[in-house]
């Protein structure tokens, strides 16, 4: 199975919610959960991660090891996530050879063309059947 590693900062909603949706439907293999800070490893952890980490060094080395990386498309902008994201994770993790199934949310100061205004429940649901269909 593949490596899926979720991404998130803040509180850990997008990441929660995400793994949630991920083994509600019924991926069983391994999903990392990264948070840029402890709250939101938590958070994703009770979520069902498979194990979770913290930080910017956790960020880049799991970036690396990833076959999926999911979480908010501010994970590849640097400063984003309110200046959570650094330099260095947006690098490693837009350098990354694993897929990336990046979720749209305006508070990462950037909007999508060509994508409709979606509820944020349901681009997660649809970031899940990506991901599952990938896996």
């Amino acid at each position: 199975m593949a490596k899926i590693v979720v991404i998130d900062g803040q509180g850990g909603g997008f990441g929660r919610s995400l793994i949630e949706k991920l083994r509600a439907g019924g991926y069983a293999g391994e999903v990392i959960a990264v948070g840029t800070n402890a709250a939101a490893t938590a958070a994703m952890l009770k979520a069902g991660a498979s194990a979770g980490a913290t930080g910017e060094n956790a960020v880049i080395w799991n970036a690396g090891k990833a076959q999926v990386i999911a979480g908010p498309i501010g994970l590849v902008m640097a400063g984003s996530m309110l200046g959570e994201c650094s330099p260095a994770m947006a690098a490693a993790i837009a350098s990354s050879p694993a897929h990336k199934v990046l979720i749209p949310a305006t508070r990462c100061g950037a909007s999508i063309a060509g994508l409709p205004e979606l509820p944020l429940a349901d681009y997660i649901a649809d970031a899940a059947r990506r991901i599952l269909e990938l896996v």
